[in-house]
């Protein structure tokens, strides 16, 4: 090794900025051409080589020390999905002129780490615009960069950035809302029970009796009977909801991908996990939004399970533990669905694929609660085209899950092909309802 690339290595070694191939270009053209023109006699030669030398020598002329950093600001921890906005703080050091970052491009996804812009090396933030729209875990920023001296003939880098990630909630749709059945367990709800209480429907009227208010007379009828009369009315009470979330399974269109992961997403966009974490979001957005309270049952990982529970705050833990949820999702070989509250509206989201949560949605049915079964099989599916028993394979696989669709209606469990709206799950919620009404009569 020569004196100079000892020099250059020590200088590197304690500083971390190093001298680029345009330095040896420079040093080889500036001095060489100006040497061999000198001994040659050449003074075209001098002339070529002079601006290289003296290009190189302004260069060197500017001290170049210090520990250059990139530091991005702090990102939350959750967001919702769209766009959002942060920084880049810089510390330039001593003799930076040019900033080498890769940044995030506009409209990106989350795993998109974006192109390579060249700044100058100035001490200003740079303001960087995220958006994510797929909901999850990912990175939306690795600010990894490179930071040049004078003429670009010493650099120091690159340096690989921290990876800076948000979790997207799952969005929520808005929701006709569901009729459930009567539970009178609090006050705080908007669906009717049998006792009476102080809601806007009216009950019964009925004579007067010592303790009623008087703000509850009807003074119309009191008037025309001779007799006071007070109103009475239903009291409104909230009711208990649980999301059971089949996480065994991830389907998407082509029944060939199947077998095989998502790579750099957590669940396969459109398929049956991600329709049943946007299902289940809105769902309990829509139920937290009335009063209610909404807990989340993984079939695949009871320890996942979320508590019933009341408020926004409630709602966000659902979003939250739906996101890990997917992040663990797997087969497991029989799913579980336990500590079901009496009376409570039960919705399974699943592609009904198995027996075996067919038989936990009529376990359910037959400890009194009221039971919705939701599909979230992709409806267009593709058959394996490699193979010529794929289109039988898909449509042996239909019949099965039809057939088990029909047993859960046989068993009085209603089920639904979830839509967007919601509106298919209310309307048969809502039959569910009547013919349970007139069971109890």
């Amino acid at each position: 090794m020569s004196r100079a690339d000892r020099l250059r290595a020590a200088f590197t070694r304690e500083t971390g900025w190093r001298a680029t191939d345009a330095y040896g270009r420079a040093v080889v053209l500036g001095v060489g051409l100006v040497v061999l023109g000198g001994l040659l006699h050449e003074v075209e030669l001098v002339l070529v080589g002079t601006p290289f030398l003296i290009s190189l020598l302004a260069a060197l002329a500017v001290r170049v020390r210090g520990v250059p950093t990139v530091t991005v600001r702090a990102l939350p921890r959750t967001a919702e999905p769209g766009s959002a906005t942060t920084g880049v703080e810089v510390d330039p050091a001593e003799g930076a002129e040019f900033l080498a970052v890769r940044l995030p491009a506009p409209g990106a996804g989350g795993d998109a780490l974006g192109p390579v812009h060249l700044l100058p090396a100035t001490t200003d933030p740079i303001a960087v615009k995220l958006r994510r729209e797929a909901w999850g875990d990912g990175v939306d920023l690795r600010a990894d960069h490179l930071f040049a001296g004078p003429d670009g003939l010493l650099v120091h880098g690159p340096v690989v950035g921290v990876e800076r990630g948000r979790v997207v909630l799952p969005p929520v749709d808005a929701l006709p809302a569901g009729l459930l059945p009567a539970r009178a367990a609090g006050l705080v709800g908007v669906h009717r029970t049998r006792r009476p209480g102080d809601s806007t429907e009216l009950r019964d009227i009925r004579a007067f009796q010592p303790g009623d208010r008087l703000r509850r007379i009807d003074w119309r009828i009191s008037l025309r009977s001779q007799v006071v009369h007070v109103r009475e009315h239903h009291a409104e009470a909230d009711a208990d909801v649980l999301l059971a979330l089949d996480t065994r399974y991830d389907l998407g269109r082509r029944v060939a991908d199947w077998s095989t992961g998502q790579p750099g997403n957590t669940t396969r966009p459109n398929g049956s996990l991600d329709t049943a974490v946007r299902a289940a979001a809105s769902l309990a957005s829509g139920y937290l939004h009335q009063g209610d309270r909404v807990g989340l049952a993984d079939l695949g990982r009871p320890q996942l399970n979320v508590r019933q529970g009341t408020g926004k705050r409630q709602l966000l833990t659902l979003r939250n533990q739906l996101v890990v949820c997917a992040r663990s999702a797997g087969w497991s070989p029989r799913p579980t669905l336990h500590r079901t509250p009496h009376g409570a509206l039960v919705i399974i989201l699943s592609p009904f694929l198995d027996d075996h949560v067919v038989e936990i949605a009529v376990q359910a049915a037959r400890r009194g609660n009221l039971v919705l079964a939701v599909d979230v099989l992709p409806p267009d599916l593709v058959p394996d085209a490699e193979t010529p028993w794929g289109q039988p394979a898909l449509k042996l696989l239909k019949l099965e899950q039809r057939t088990r669709l029909k047993a859960l209606k046989q068993h009085g469990v209603p089920a639904v092909t979830w839509d967007k709206s919601g509106r298919s799950a209310a309307t048969t919620l809502q039959r569910a309802k009547r013919g349970a009404s007139r069971l109890r009569r």
